[in-house]
C-alpha cells in the first residue's frame, strides 16, 4: 500500500490498474467528496505498463523504453494497494462488500469499478511481479535478436504493429504474417483502409498469407518447417509468435455471482455501465459486454459514464449518465514512418504515413500517456 488510508472513511475501489482503472482514478479523484471515502485503486502488478509501447519494447533495446513505459502510480491521487484479487464477497446487492486478496488481506468497498483489462497472448503477457515482467522483457529481446525467419499468427492491429517494429529493428529477419481474413483487420473497418494497410506492410517486405491459420508453435529459435492448416510450408521458421488478440480477464468476477459473465467472459452491465443485480458495482474498459472494439482510448468515455453514476449510486440519486458507444477509429503503425489510419466520422476518414507516424508511430504515444499520468490540476 503506497498511502496509508482513514480507516474511518469507506472505500471506493478501483479494481485493475490499465487504462480505463487509471482513467477512472484521475476522473473520480476530482469529484469524490474526500472527506468521507477513501479512493482505492488495486493491481496486481507494482505499476503501469503503457501496453501500446510493448512491442517495440520487447523487440529492442534500443531506446531502454522500459524505463519509460513502466509507469509507477505514486503521482496518482489514490492510495495504491498492490495485490491480487482472489475474490469478490458482496455483503448484500447495493451494501458494498469486501475483496479478498491473495495474502489473506480483506479489503471493504462502498462502491467498486471493475477494469480488470485484457490477457494478452506471447510477448506482451507480461506476469505480475517487477521481476517477471523484466525477464518477460529481457527473454523476448534476446528471441528477437538471434532469429532470421518469424511467424506471426495474426492479422489484426498486434500483428501489423509487431510485424513493422521487426523489420525496423531487425531488418535482416523475414517476417510473415499469417491471417485468417480475406484482408488484414476485421470488417468493422471499410475494405479501403484495410487494404491500404495490406499495400504497406508488403512495401516493407513482410510477407502475407490469408485466408489460413497457424496451429502450432514450437520450441522459439529452433528452425521448423511451419505447416498452416490449408496445407501451406514456411521453412526454417525460428520465431513463431501467437497475436490473435486479447481475452477479457474476468475469471475472478465470476465470484460476484452466477450470470455475471457472457458465455465470452464479457462483464454483463446496463446503459449505466452498473452490473444488473448488483447495485453499485461498475464495470469499464476491455472487460465491458458491448459491441465495439475493445481499444484503450475508449475507458475515457467508458468512465464518463461510470464516474458521475457511482457518483449518484453514493448519494442515494438516480443514475442518469447512459453509455451510447464510441466512434470507431484506429491508427495503426507499421514501424515508426509507415501505417494508416481510420476515423469513422463524416465519410471515413482515411491517414497514411505521414499522420500515423506523427500521431503515433514516432513515440507510441509515450509522451502524452507520461504527462497524463501526473494528477489533476
Amino acid at each position: 500500500m503506497s498511502k496509508k488510508t482513514d480507516e474511518g472513511k469507506k472505500n471506493v475501489v478501483i479494481v485493475g490498474g490499465g487504462a480505463a482503472g487509471v482513467e477512472v482514478v484521475q476522473q473520480l479523484a476530482k469529484q469524490l467528496d474526500h472527506a468521507q471515502y477513501n479512493l482505492i485503486l488495486l493491481n496486481a502488478r507494482p505499476y503501469f505498463v503503457h501496453v501500446i509501447a510493448g512491442l517495440r519494447m520487447a523487440v529492442s533495446e534500443a531506446e531502454r523504453l522500459e524505463d519509460q513505459v513502466l509507469i509507477p502510480y505514486d503521482r496518482l491521487p489514490a492510495t495504491f494497494v498492490q495485490g491480487t484479487l482472489v475474490e469478490i464477497e458482496e455483503t448484500a446487492p447495493g451494501k458494498g462488500g469486501v475483496l479478498v486478496l491473495a495474502n489473506g488481506d480483506r479489503l471493504e468497498y462502498a462502491a467498486l469499478i471493475l477494469a480488470t483489462g485484457s490477457k494478452w497472448p506471447g510477448l506482451i503477457d507480461y506476469g505480475d511481479s517487477n521481476e517477471e515482467v523484466h525477464e518477460n522483457i529481457r527473454i523476448w529481446r534476446e528471441r528477437f535478436a538471434q532469429a532470421k525467419n518469424v511467424v506471426i499468427a495474426g492479422g489484426g492491429a498486434v500483428g501489423i504493429e509487431l510485424a513493422g517494429e521487426i523489420v525496423d529493428a531487425h531488418p535482416n529477419t523475414k517476417v510473415t504474417i499469417v491471417h485468417s481474413g480475406t484482408r488484414l483487420m476485421n470488417d468493422v473497418y471499410p475494405d479501403k483502409f484495410r487494404k491500404s494497410l495490406e499495400q504497406k506492410v508488403l512495401s516493407r517486405g513482410i510477407a502475407l498469407i490469408d485466408r489460413d491459420y497457424v496451429d502450432n508453435f514450437p520450441e522459439a529459435l529452433t528452425a521448423t518447417d511451419i505447416v498452416t492448416r490449408r496445407g501451406k510450408t514456411i521453412k526454417g521458421a525460428d520465431l513463431v509468435i501467437p497475436a490473435f488478440g486479447s481475452r477479457p480477464n474476468t475469471g475472478i468476477i465470476n465470484t460476484l455471482g452466477a450470470g455475471v459473465l457472457t458465455e465470452a467472459g464479457y462483464v454483463k452491465v446496463k446503459p449505466t455501465l452498473e452490473l444488473p443485480d448488483h447495485p453499485g458495482v461498475f464495470a469499464v474498459g476491455d472487460i465491458v459486454d458491448w459491441n465495439e472494439q475493445k481499444q484503450a482510448f475508449k475507458s475515457g468515455n467508458h468512465a464518463s459514464v461510470a464516474v458521475p453514476n457511482l457518483l449518484s449510486f453514493l448519494r442515494g440519486q438516480p443514475q442518469k449518465k447512459v453509455y451510447k458507444g464510441s466512434t470507431e477509429m484506429i491508427v495503426v503503425p507499421i514501424g515508426r514512418s509507415y501505417g494508416a489510419g481510420y476515423f469513422d466520422v463524416l465519410w471515413g476518414i482515411t491517414v497514411g504515413n505521414w499522420f500515423t507516424g506523427m500521431i503515433k508511430g514516432k513515440d507510441l504515444l509515450v509522451g502524452m500517456t507520461r504527462k497524463n499520468d501526473a494528477p489533476p490540476s
